[in-house]
C-alpha cells in the first residue's frame, strides 16, 4: 500500500452531517483504510528543543539549526529530509528574531504549501485545503479576539514582499486549523508533541462508538538516506469489520464521559451537536454512573460524588506541582470514600485508579499499583470498545505493572491481550507494538520458568532487581 492511496475509502455528501468518507469495499480489523502524510505539522512552542521538527519523536540530544535556532532534529538526516518544508520558516524567524506561536508557524506553513502546490490537491488528496470546514462565523466571542490576535502576529511574521493574503483569508486558514488539527503524539504514543493538518482524516465524521481509529505512524527514520525516510503520517485503521458502502468513523473525543459532556466538547470545539448512536441512547452513561451493589441511599451518593469531585482537583494540582506522596495519600482516602457507594465502572472512581496506578507505578510501589491498575482495567473492559486503542495501552501499562510486581501470570496475560488490541490499532510495525511484541516474550519465557520452578524463578528475579536498582543509585 502506497502512502496517501485511497482507493478503500470514496467520498459522500452526507447531506446534514456534511462530507463524509465511506468505505469503498469491506474491510477487516486492523486493515489500513488509508495513510496521509501531514499537509503541514509544527512541534509544539513547549517543546520545541525536546523534540525533532523532521520526524516528532522526543530524544535527549538534538541539533540545533544554525540559522534559525528555533528547529531541532535528531540529525543531518533528518534536518536534509525537512529542509523543504523548513526553508521559508527559517528566513522568516530570522527576520523576526523570536519565533511565533505553534498556531501562527501551522498557519504559515500551510499557506507556504499552498503556494507551492498552486492550490492543486495531488491525486490522491481528495479535496484541496482551503475547502475544508472553517467555522469561523460560529466562533465564540473569546475564540474572535485569539483568532484577531493571531491573524496580526502572522500579518508580522509573513513579512515583506510575499504573496499578501486579505485577513479574510488568513482567518479562513486559522479557522480550518482550529476545526481540522490532529494533535500529533510522542512515537511512544503517551505524550502530545504537536500538531499537524491532514485533509483526507479531516474528511471522516465523527462517532462517539466509531468503526475506525487514527494513529500517528513516525515510520522508519533510521535509513541513513533521507530520501528512504517515511513521512510522519496518520494511518486510518478499521477497528472490526466493515461492509463496503459503510461511512468511516473516527472519534474526536474520549468515550469515557457521559454523552452530555462529550456532546459539549464536540459542540465547543467543532460545532456540531453529535446525534450518535450512544449519545441519543445514553449508552453506557449508566455504568459510567453507576453505584455501588450494596445500593447506598442517594444522599450518599450525592455526597460522594460532590466530594470525588473536588479530590481530583486536588489529586491534579499535586501531580502538577510534582508532589507524589499527596497524590497517593489523596487517592487512598478518595477511593476508601468511594468504596461500597461508587461502583467500579464510575467515571470519578476510574479517573482515580488511574492516577494512582501510574503514580505508584512512577515511584516503584508496584504492588499496590498493580491492584489499582487491574480494577481501572477492569471498569475500562465494561466501558470501552473492546479494540478502543487507549483501552489496549491501558491494559499494555496495567501488564507491566503486574510483571514488575512479580505477578508474572497476571501480567503476561494481559501483555498478550494487550497485544492483541494493538496488533489492530497501531499494526504489527509500528514501535510500540514492537517494543509490546518484545517484552510479550519476555514475559513468556519467564512464565516458563515460575511454571517450571517458582524457587529459582524468584531468586533470580530478586537478584535482577537488586543489580537494577544498584544501578539506579
Amino acid at each position: 500500500m502506497t502512502v496517501g492511496n485511497m482507493e478503500s475509502a470514496v467520498l459522500f455528501d452526507g447531506e446534514k452531517k456534511g462530507r463524509g468518507l465511506k468505505a469503498n469495499k469491506e474491510l477487516s480489523a486492523g486493515e489500513v483504510v488509508f495513510a496521509e502524510p501531514s499537509y503541514a505539522a509544527v512541534v509544539f512552542d513547549s517543546l520545541a528543543s525536546q523534540v525533532c521538527h523532521s520526524c516528532f519523536r522526543r530524544q535527549a540530544k538534538l541539533h540545533r539549526c544554525a540559522q534559525c535556532k528555533f528547529a531541532h532534529y535528531c540529525d543531518r538526516t533528518c534536518q536534509t529530509a525537512c529542509w523543504d518544508e523548513h526553508k521559508q520558516e527559517c528566513g522568516a524567524i530570522k527576520k523576526i528574531i523570536k519565533a511565533p506561536s505553534e498556531n501562527v508557524r501551522l498557519a504559515a506553513r500551510v499557506l507556504w504549501r499552498i503556494h507551492k502546490d498552486a492550490g492543486i490537491a495531488s491525486d490522491s488528496q481528495l479535496v484541496s485545503v482551503d475547502e475544508l470546514e472553517d467555522h469561523v462565523t460560529d466562533l465564540s466571542e473569546e475564540d474572535l479576539k485569539q483568532l484577531k490576535t493571531d491573524v496580526h502576529n502572522f500579518l508580522e511574521y509573513w513579512s515583506y514582499g510575499r504573496k499578501q493574503h486579505s485577513t479574510d483569508y488568513i482567518s479562513q486558514i486559522f479557522g480550518i486549523i482550529k476545526c481540522n488539527a490532529f494533535t500529533m503524539s510522542d512515537q511512544r504514543g503517551l505524550q502530545a508533541v504537536g500538531v499537524g493538518l491532514f485533509p483526507n482524516l479531516c474528511l471522516v465524521n465523527h462517532d462517539c462508538w466509531p468503526n475506525c481509529t487514527v494513529i500517528l505512524n513516525h515510520g522508519n527514520q533510521s535509513a541513513v538516506s533521507s530520501s528512504l525516510h517515511s513521512q510522519r503520517r496518520i494511518e486510518l485503521r478499521a477497528l472490526g469489520k466493515i461492509r463496503a458502502g459503510e461511512e468511516l468513523t473516527v472519534s474526536y473525543v474520549d468515550f469515557l464521559n457521559l454523552s452530555a459532556e462529550r456532546q459539549m466538547q464536540l459542540r465547543e470545539r467543532y460545532y456540531f451537536e453529535c446525534t450518535c448512536e450512544h449519545c441519543s441512547k445514553h449508552i453506557k452513561d449508566d455504568l459510567m454512573m453507576a453505584v455501588a451493589e450494596s445500593k447506598p441511599s442517594a444522599d450518599k451518593v450525592k455526597e460522594v460524588n460532590a466530594y470525588s469531585k473536588e479530590c481530583l482537583e486536588k489529586i491534579e494540582k499535586s501531580r502538577v506541582e510534582g508532589n507524589y506522596n499527596e497524590v497517593v495519600k489523596l487517592c487512598r482516602e478518595c477511593l476508601e470514600k468511594q468504596e461500597n457507594v461508587l461502583a467500579d465502572t464510575h467515571l470519578h472512581k476510574l479517573r482515580v485508579l488511574s492516577v494512582a496506578s501510574e503514580v505508584l507505578s512512577y515511584v516503584h510501589s508496584f504492588t499496590e499499583a498493580a491492584d489499582y491498575a487491574r480494577r481501572m482495567v477492569e471498569g475500562y473492559m465494561k466501558l470501552y470498545h473492546p479494540n478502543n486503542a487507549q483501552l489496549g495501552m491501558a491494559i499494555m501499562r496495567t501488564g507491566v505493572t503486574h510483571w514488575h510486581a512479580g505477578q508474572i501470570e497476571a501480567g503476561h496475560a494481559m501483555i498478550c491481550k494487550a497485544y492483541g488490541i494493538l496488533l489492530v490499532t497501531h499494526g504489527p510495525n509500528h514501535s510500540i507494538t514492537r517494543d509490546l511484541e518484545s517484552i510479550r516474550m519476555q514475559t513468556e519465557m519467564e512464565l516458563k520458568l515460575f511454571e517450571q520452578n517458582e524457587q529459582v524463578y524468584h531468586s533470580m528475579r530478586d537478584a535482577a532487581l537488586k543489580k537494577n536498582s544498584d544501578l539506579h543509585h
